[in-house]
């Protein structure tokens, strides 16, 4: 065990732990403690922390620690049901704990420090390696040996009520080594390695995030009931079925095939060996097609490719790597099946059988199904290949041919799963609800893509979340520290709509809340993945949030944050928070400021800064009236401060945009 600055340790310590162990090493316990609770845990320093279980009713628990010589006792309740609240010192360790009803339940090597609550969707639960493979991930994963940080990952499983207990991976905590590191959320990961290098005090990460989920998912029925919106699917979950929700999905699939012009009478035409794709247009393989070809499709596309397989090849089993594609595939090679997956985070590698191996041309044939955002093989050139079992390989990479199957606006929206987990509550039910009485020091949050076409209710819906946590958790303003959106998909050559600046500007608009911080990530995203490799670089700037607002750490946390206007003849000048040190990141000029007058429409405008403040004008405009910086999915912007971090996209008028 390597502890850094301020971590105790002692003999006596140690000697009391080995004591306990072979007094009770073959004792079995009676008591039942919910999943939060193992080896290895973390205990939330200086605080009251609740532990609780079940045991026969009327049994009477005691609670006895090695950090402290108090004993705490209290009895079962009728239904068996106990919480009893320790007294943890400052950080350090390692300690034991010993629950008994008579028969003791030992917990080993616990540490004090702090606790953080990891939650939102794919960008949070993005692991080092696995579907994520983050910049460097192979060297970052072999150089993760911090076993004062502890890891708790929390499984994907909903539920319609609240439950009093979560499912999680590895039987509990788990130490941060390279062997359990690789498949946990890669911006918490190095969050916490930031936390610690400089505090040195242990970490402990609960993390419970989901892909592709929105936040009423992440929020409890008491908080959504205040949203209209929600009252017809709150109200479906009361009276769904796993059956009948099956027998609803059979039935839509079943349309979706029905309309599919790749297929005829059930039967793939499009497949099929020597089909003539003559007249099929070409998209990039590798990236999402939203960023290419079909902007904004959702729906089934067929894509095709001919290889040449050489006579090395013929006779041999071939397997075909295709890395990951959103969401669900069926992948065909001469027109016989060779594989099918579901779900945009799996890696794609099947097997081409020797007997469909042949000199010649091959054809490829993918049957790519997605349901919302990104779309397509958006895997790495190296990730795309054919190979024979010695590693030879052929490249997949460049054009492929591709026709729409079908688009999904075509037919009526996919009916709502009772196991689906985008559901309101369906996962604070389960991944949150059971850690309510966990003490924990905060929450980081990566969420909001799913939202992106309802921006407008999110800047109601995000807050109410953030207050809902809040009141459940009774710990006051708990620190609740989120990523802002990054720039994505194609960048715009003219000013117009956008609602994910939509959705970053609602999430600008939390900061009002105490205690609140937000990452900017608008200069480190990716056009073509919506999930940006760069989490290295997350992770640091929530981090510096953290340091600077919850650990008393004198640094620079964020670029400048928009605070107000005037409007000055023909300019418009724009005062900030966080002023000290403006300046241009690169280039000579300022970039990414618009401009528009009463007819609310947007010009591109020129910006200059003068002492703390900027200046905005634009000779399309005499008359200024709003002022917008950043206002695109994907912009180009360079305003940062003494921190070097960039400036959040803001704008200074309140019009109705495209997600009203």
């Amino acid at each position: 065990m390597i502890f850094k600055k301020g971590i105790k340790r002692s003999l006596p310590v140690i000697m009391l732990i080995s004591v306990l162990l072979m007094s009770f090493q073959d004792a079995q316990a009676k008591v039942k403690l919910p999943s939060v609770f193992s080896d290895n845990m973390v205990f939330q320093q200086k605080t009251k922390a609740a532990v609780w279980g079940k045991a026969d009713p009327g049994k009477t628990i005691t609670i006895s620690t090695t950090w402290s010589r108090a004993r705490y006792t209290s009895k079962a309740d009728g239904l068996g049901n106990w919480k009893i609240m320790v007294a943890t010192p400052s950080y350090g360790g390692p300690y034991a704990m010993t629950i008994s009803d008579g028969d003791p339940l030992i917990l080993m090597n616990v540490l004090i420090g702090e606790v953080w609550i990891c939650s939102g969707q794919s960008n949070m639960e993005m692991p080092l390696a696995g579907w994520g493979k983050i910049n460097n991930y192979e060297q970052e994963v072999a150089a993760a040996k911090y076993p004062s940080i502890r890891l708790l990952q929390v499984d994907h499983v909903t539920s319609n009520v609240p439950s009093s207990d979560a499912q999680v991976a590895n039987l509990g905590w788990k130490p941060c080594i390279p062997q359990y590191v690789a498949d946990f959320s890669s911006v918490a990961y190095f969050f916490a390695k930031e936390i610690y290098e400089k505090k040195g005090i242990p970490i402990g990460l609960i993390h419970t995030s989901w892909g592709g989920t929105p936040a009423e998912a992440w929020m409890s029925s008491e908080a959504l009931s205040q949203f209209p919106y929600f009252n017809q699917q709150l109200e479906a979950l009361k009276n769904s079925s796993p059956e009948s929700d099956a027998q609803q999905m059979v039935a839509w699939q079943k349309t979706i095939d029905d309309k599919d012009k790749g297929y005829v009478q059930g039967k793939t035409q499009w497949a099929v060996k020597d089909y003539d794709d003559s007249s099929w247009a070409t998209m990039p393989i590798g990236t999402g097609w939203e960023n290419s070809v079909l902007p904004d499709f959702d729906g089934v596309v067929w894509l095709r490719k001919k290889v040449e397989i050489p006579a090395s090849f013929t006779n041999k089993d071939l397997k075909i790597s295709l890395g990951t594609i959103d969401d669900n595939d069926i992948t065909y090679f001469n027109g016989e099946q060779i594989g099918e997956t579901i779900g945009y985070d799996r890696q794609r590698m099947y097997t081409i059988p020797a007997h469909l191996v042949k000199k010649g041309f091959a054809e490829i044939t993918i049957r790519v199904f997605d349901g919302m955002g990104g779309g397509g093989v958006v895997a790495k050139n190296e990730e795309l290949y054919l190979a024979t079992a010695d590693g030879t390989r052929i490249a997949l990479t460049g054009d492929w041919k591709y026709k729409v199957g079908i688009n999904l606006k075509e037919v009526a929206p996919a009916p709502i799963s009772s196991s689906g987990s985008g559901r309101p509550t369906v996962l604070y039910n389960n991944m949150i609800h059971p850690f309510l009485q966990f003490a924990v020091r905060g929450v980081i949050w990566y969420q909001g893509e799913s939202n992106a076409d309802r921006a407008t209710q999110y800047r109601e819906l995000f807050p109410a979340l953030i207050n809902d946590w809040r009141k459940k958790w009774n710990l006051g303003d708990l620190p609740f520290y989120f990523v802002q959106l990054a720039n994505f998909k194609k960048a715009d050559t003219i000013p117009g709509p956008s609602a994910w600046a939509e959705l970053r500007d609602a999430q600008f608009g939390v900061l009002k809340l105490k205690n609140t911080g937000m990452a900017v990530a608008i200069d480190i995203g990716d056009a073509n993945d919506i999930h940006p490799k760069n989490k290295q670089e997350v992770g640091h700037r929530l981090a510096l949030i953290a340091l600077a607002k919850t650990y008393g750490v004198a640094t620079a946390y964020s670029g400048p944050l928009y605070r107000s206007y005037q409007i000055i003849g023909d300019k418009i000048r724009i005062e900030f928070d966080l002023a000290d040190g403006l300046k241009i990141a690169s280039g000579k000029s300022l970039l990414g400021f618009t401009i528009a007058g009463a007819d609310q429409k947007f010009y591109s405008a020129q910006a200059i800064i003068v002492d703390n403040h900027i200046e905005v004008i634009s000779e399309n405009v005499k008359q200024p009236i709003a002022v917008r910086y950043g206002w695109e999915d994907n912009p180009s912007l360079n305003l940062t401060n003494k921190s070097n971090l960039p400036a959040s996209p803001f704008r200074t008028d309140n019009w109705p945009g495209i997600t009203k």
